[in-house]
């Protein structure tokens, strides 16, 4: 009798330690079905400072019931150094065209389902399948646009700014601003001599680094979004520029010029592209999808100031806008820019120090 009530107080110890575990193991699945679905209610953006209508995010959000968390960078290379450091998720990143390459050989970017992207067929076909992604594997364009001139008509003619050229003459002696990128200011020295500003010519990069030398004098400072506001404020008459940053400027001080250099410029994009790390990849496309409906994309074009890429959005926006060439250019001059290329690690490397070389000469 004994030993029946040792053995019975035994198996119901077995079967309490069983229904423990039992528990404890719910517990854990019920614990990361929760984190699963709390992270699927979660969407990352890693994005360029002031590049979206805040207001569009909260209709995203609105609409899907899906939180998005907004981080910015203020280059590709530290959008880069971040995806390639790990341990920070990120669903929703937009390198611009000219590090997707690098971001690719990396497998630092997954390839896009286009069967779950709707609004493809409105993006302006010149932007598409461009050198650096052909048949737009991993990137759909954002925004665009080109390289230039800004010009304070107060105190300098625009009709004696023409090229790039332009810009050695000695009256602006001290008095330009020259963009913070080495493909910017050397694809500007290298089309004022004709060259392309992808070159991979010795003797033309050479070339391109004594002609922004001797533009020395007349640099007054390199920055980058400074530029902006020292031209808003009339803190200096001419500095080079992005497109949509000289529309903004033009919008607050109306006597800001953009001009289109005719030695040549850069058509660039900006692009959608799901990053490694994501997690949410649904969520990424269901926003890409949002941000491509036209009336979305015309909203945030008049918001950030930069050419959308969306035909149809155009069509929504105010033809005031979309039919100044300066910031829409006509077919003909869309032929004659250049798109900036991935220059490989070793041109990378020359470029750079090129550049540094000049600026350390200031």
């Amino acid at each position: 009798m004994k030993r029946l009530v040792t053995l019975m107080i035994a198996i119901l110890a077995m079967v309490a330690i069983l229904f423990g575990v039992k528990n404890i193991i719910q517990n854990k699945e019920a614990k990361e079905e929760s984190s699963s679905s709390s992270e699927q209610q979660q969407l990352f953006l890693f994005n360029w400072g002031n590049y979206i209508d805040p207001e569009l995010i909260k209709e995203f959000e609105a609409e899907t019931g899906i939180q998005v968390v907004y981080e910015t960078f203020d280059s590709n290379d530290a959008m880069e150094a971040k995806l390639k450091q790990g341990g920070t998720r990120y669903d929703l990143v937009f390198p611009s065209e000219s590090s997707i390459t690098k971001l690719v050989n990396q497998s630092l970017l997954q390839k896009l389902d286009h069967s779950k992207i709707k609004g493809l067929e409105n993006i302006s076909s010149f932007l598409l399948n461009s050198p650096v992604d052909k048949g737009n594997q991993y990137t759909i364009p954002y925004f665009w646009g080109t390289v230039g001139i800004m010009v304070n008509t107060k105190y300098i003619d625009p009709e004696s700014i023409q090229s790039w050229g332009d810009l050695w003459k000695e009256e602006f002696k001290n008095k330009l601003l020259v963009l913070d990128g080495n493909r910017e200011a050397l694809g500007m020295a290298l089309q004022s001599l004709g060259y392309s500003l992808n070159s991979k010519d010795e003797t033309e990069l050479k070339a391109a680094e004594e002609k922004l030398k001797q533009l020395k004098p007349n640099v007054r400072a390199v920055l980058n979004e400074e530029i902006k506001t020292m031209m808003k404020l009339e803190e200096a008459p001419i500095g080079m520029g992005y497109s949509g940053d000289a529309a903004a400027v033009a919008e607050e001080n109306k006597n800001v010029q953009y001009i289109l250099p005719k030695d040549g410029s850069a058509v660039w994009t900006d692009n959608f592209a799901i990053a490694h790390t994501a997690v949410n990849i649904e969520g990424a496309y269901a926003f890409i999808n949002f941000m491509l409906r036209p009336e979305n994309a015309a909203k945030n074009a008049e918001f950030v100031g930069y050419a959308t890429p969306n035909e149809k959005a155009k069509e929504l926006m105010d033809p005031e806008v979309t039919s100044d060439e300066t910031f829409y250019p006509s077919e003909e001059v869309i032929q004659s820019l250049e798109h900036y290329e991935f220059l490989g690690n070793e041109w990378i490397t020359k470029y750079n120090e090129a550049f540094l070389d000049f600026k350390m000469g200031l």
